[in-house]
């Protein structure tokens, strides 16, 4: 594996301005305009990948293709120096086709429940959804055919009666951030706390359901 790199180092990439870091991978949308574009584009994203062996996730739809790109090990899962490349490379391919991107529209959404007795609550959802285990992370699960959003399971000490116990993490990008939370606050919600922004703000709406809408911290350390 080589070098890992923060959010903010990704960002600070000249060349990646397609791309946006969300949770712990970067993506990025290149509006198409058909299915049978959005095809031709798959179909030269894999010869362009199948050299270095690298696979990104790529949703085709009718209308763009979303790419993303994450490094994940058996310790780590996030990104580095061979994914700042790779996104390099994909920008450069999309343009030479006449594939704009829209970075405004990706976004990453993820369930996190507060668990008591974190192993039997994970083992549970585990066998419910027919997830795994994210690569050395036994409290995050994820569906194996990348199709369904991730969970997360967070360790609680002490039972939590005055809020609720699940809630919805919603990464974004980084510069949509504050508008989002707007029109959230416009259409009825409460800002719980800003405590760790521009990391991550807690949302609430009309009835006290809560959404964390984070930044994936892109201004930060390289992981550990």
């Amino acid at each position: 594996m080589t070098e890992r790199v923060s959010p903010q180092q990704f960002h600070e990439t000249a060349g990646l301005e397609d791309w946006r870091v969300l949770g712990d991978g970067a993506a990025a949308c290149f509006a198409t305009g058909s299915f049978a574009a959005g095809a031709r584009f798959v179909q030269a994203l894999s010869d362009l990948t199948s050299a270095g062996g690298r696979q990104p996730d790529v949703d085709l739809r009718p209308e763009a293709v979303t790419v993303r790109l994450i490094t994940l090990t058996d310790t780590f899962f996030g990104m580095t120096k061979d994914d700042v490349a790779l996104a390099l490379e994909i920008s450069a391919l999309a343009r030479a086709l006449g594939f704009p991107a829209d970075p405004s529209s990706v976004q990453c959404v993820q369930v996190t429940l507060d668990a008591l007795s974190g192993p039997e609550v994970v083992a549970f959802w585990r066998a419910l959804l027919g997830y795994t285990h994210r690569a050395g992370s036994p409290e995050d699960l994820v569906d194996p055919r990348g199709r369904s959003g991730p969970f997360y399971f967070q360790q609680m000490d002490e039972p939590r009666p005055q809020r609720n116990r699940m809630h919805i993490d919603l990464w974004v990008p980084y510069d949509q951030a504050e508008a989002r939370i707007a029109a959230a606050l416009a259409a009825g919600g409460r800002l719980v706390s800003a405590e760790y922004a521009p990391g991550h703000w807690v949302l609430a709406d009309p009835e006290g359901n809560e959404c964390c809408v984070g930044t994936a911290g892109w201004i930060g350390p390289v992981p550990s």
